[in-house]
Parts: C-alpha cells; structure tokens; sequence
C-alpha cells in the first residue's frame, strides 16, 4: 500500500501501474489545454512527477450544485484520476460519504495537516445581508469561508455565483449575496466563472497549480487568460455570417438553419470571454451555440441584469459595446453591399437571356 500522503505523484502512478507512454500522454493533454507548446511537455512531465497530491476543501454555499456536476463530467483529466491521482479531495459536501461531526472533523484534520499548503474551492456566494441564511453545521457561510481561507495556500472561486455573486446577487439580491473576493483579500483567489463553468477549466487550474506550484496568468476579473483570454465571438464558427451581416431573425428561420449569427436575438457572444467555443461540452460533443441558442453571457460579472438573455446588444455601454455597435453596423452595410451585388449579377444574367422583370428594374434602381 503506498502511502499517497507522502509518496510523489510519479510514485503514486507507477505503483498503480500507469505507464511512462500513458503519462506522458497525460501531460501532453494538460499542455495543450493550457494552451502551452509542445515544448513544455517534458517539464510539465517532469513537474507532475515529482509533485505531492495538494488537498483540497471544497466548500459550496449559495449555489445549485451545478458546478459539482460540472466537475463530475470532467473528462481530462477523468473525475477519478483527478481526486485519486491528482489531489487529495479531503471535503466536499456532496461527494464525500461522511456527515455531520465526520465530515467536519475531515475539513479540519486537512486544514491542520496541511496547513499553508492546501487549496480552497468555493462554490456559491456568500449572502452577507442575512448570514443565516445558508449555514453549514450551524456556522454561517462567512465564519466557514473565513476560517478555511485563513490556512490555504489559495482559494479557486468555481463558477459565477462564487466568482461574481451569480444568480444570488441578481437585482433585488435579497440576501446580500458577494463574491468570494470580496471577503478573502489577504489570499490569492483565482475565478472560474461560468453558470456552471466548464468542466476541463476546473480541472485545467487544479492541473496547473498541481504542474508548476503557482496559479496561471489572469484577467482583469480574475480568471485564467488561457481559457478566457478571447472572446466566444472570435471563436464561434458563426462569426464569418455576422462580418457578413447576415443575421437570423427568429431560432426557426432560414438563417438560423443555416447558421446564420444569433446576434439579433440576443446572443451575448461579443461581450463573453470563455472556451465554450473550443472546448465545448459534453466530452468535446457540443456547445451552447452551436446547438442553435446564443450566448447567455454566463461567465461574466453581473449577466443576470445584463438586458435580458433575447434581447440584443443594441445600446452601447463602454468602449466594448461601442466597438460591437460599429462592427455589427460594419457587417451590415457589407452585406447590404453584397447583396445589391448579387441582385445587379442576377439581373445583368436575366438582362442577357431577355427575362428581366420589372421587379428586377425597380429593385436595380
């Protein structure tokens, strides 16, 4: 029996008969996921190697269990090698098989033992208006995130709610509802937003940390660039409709069979920074957009109140919105453009065969 307190990653593994090609396999997965070249396989191969498993509290308040059946679906690395392999998952709510006084007992032998060293992963936002409203073993959700937090090498703050107050902080927020960062400001505290976020960005950052002992380079909201460095907008395949203006109008129409952009009918694509367009859902199968309905917006601060989840983006608000504004009138008057194009072309064709129509001369007009 190896004792995984102890013994490195590449121990662990070994012992457990995974081999140097399946390793290595692994490593070249996790590069590429965190957008690294190829060239930094063998040290991240290296790292791993030598890395001790870091334990984990995970900690979920005011939140749906969304983001824990996000993390359940994760398939690189799978569930299982993450919390067996990869880190120590000394607590969490509704994965673990203690309760009550076991499982507190759990989350305070970690904090102890690994004090200084372990991670903190928050789920849910902390309801400051009215503390006791959501308790955890008749301690209110601030007491836990304070007295956890205060030993942690770092605190991942997973999905919107924890990131940014989520659908709990949505206007009239009637219980007070913060972010995790407005209560932890003495630790670093990395956001993995998304209603729920997607699975490999959890496992991605836990991989990362686990890879090179530091947390990857972020925003200005506080989230991993490698993954919400870029727009779904520049990533989505309905991007070349949009520069071409040609917009669907309802979700059953000709354009939106044809994959025409959903901008009109309120996709909130330009303003979303997230990898749904590349690392999609569901084991790589699909995403939001590309299963016919827009981009809700849902890894960015305050998405809730952002106008209405059909309603496009058509007042400008700061300089994003005003450069979405211009773009878009950009796109339309370039498909007007080709499109009066094609009608002289198919009306020059009609003119040569002796069928031009009256229609055709008004419309050319």
């Amino acid at each position: 029996m190896v004792d995984t307190k102890t013994k490195t990653l590449g121990e662990i593994l070994r012992h457990s008969g995974v081999s140097r090609r399946g390793f290595l396999k692994f490593c070249t997965a996790t590069a590429s996921m965190m957008a690294l070249p190829p060239g930094m396989v063998p040290a991240i191969a290296a790292a791993l190697d030598k890395a001790r498993r870091p334990s984990v509290i995970w900690l979920s308040f005011q939140e749906c269990t969304g983001c824990t059946e996000s993390l359940t679906r994760s398939h690189s690395p799978s569930l299982e090698n993450l919390i067996f392999d990869h880190i120590s998952l000394d607590y969490h709510h509704t994965l673990q098989v203690a309760s009550g006084d076991a499982a507190e007992a759990a989350r305070e032998e970690a904090m102890h033992a690994n004090a200084g060293s372990y991670l903190v992963v928050v789920d849910g936002s902390i309801p400051l208006g009215n503390p006791g409203y959501s308790t955890t073993a008749g301690f209110s959700n601030l007491q836990i995130l304070e007295e956890t937090a205060a030993g942690a090498a770092a605190v991942i703050a997973v999905g919107t709610c924890a990131a940014f107050g989520g659908l709990p902080k949505a206007d009239p927020n009637p219980t007070g509802a913060v972010s995790v960062r407005d209560i932890v400001t003495d630790k670093p505290v990395i956001n993995v937003s998304g209603c729920p976020p997607i699975p490999v960005v959890i496992t991605g950052v836990l991989a990362h940390y686990l890879t090179f002992g530091t947390l990857p380079e972020l925003d200005q909201y506080g989230r991993p660039k490698a993954f919400y460095g870029t727009s779904i907008h520049d990533r989505c395949y309905r991007r070349p409709f949009y520069d071409k203006g040609l917009f669907a109008s309802t979700f059953d129409d000709e354009g939106a069979r044809s994959g025409w952009c959903l901008y009109k009918l309120g996709c909130k694509g330009p303003m979303t920074y997230n990898a749904c367009a590349t690392a999609k859902w569901n084991e790589g199968t699909s995403w939001p957009v590309e299963s016919g309905h827009g981009c809700l917006g849902c890894s960015q601060p305050d998405f809730w109140d952002a106008g209405g989840f059909y309603n496009a983006l058509s007042i400008p608000v700061g300089e994003l919105s005003r450069t979405v504004s211009y773009a878009t009138a950009a796109g339309l008057g370039l498909g007007a453009v080709a499109a009066g194009i094609n009608h002289r072309s198919k009306v020059e064709a009609n003119r040569r065969h002796g069928e031009v129509t009256v229609d055709d001369l008004e419309k050319t007009s």
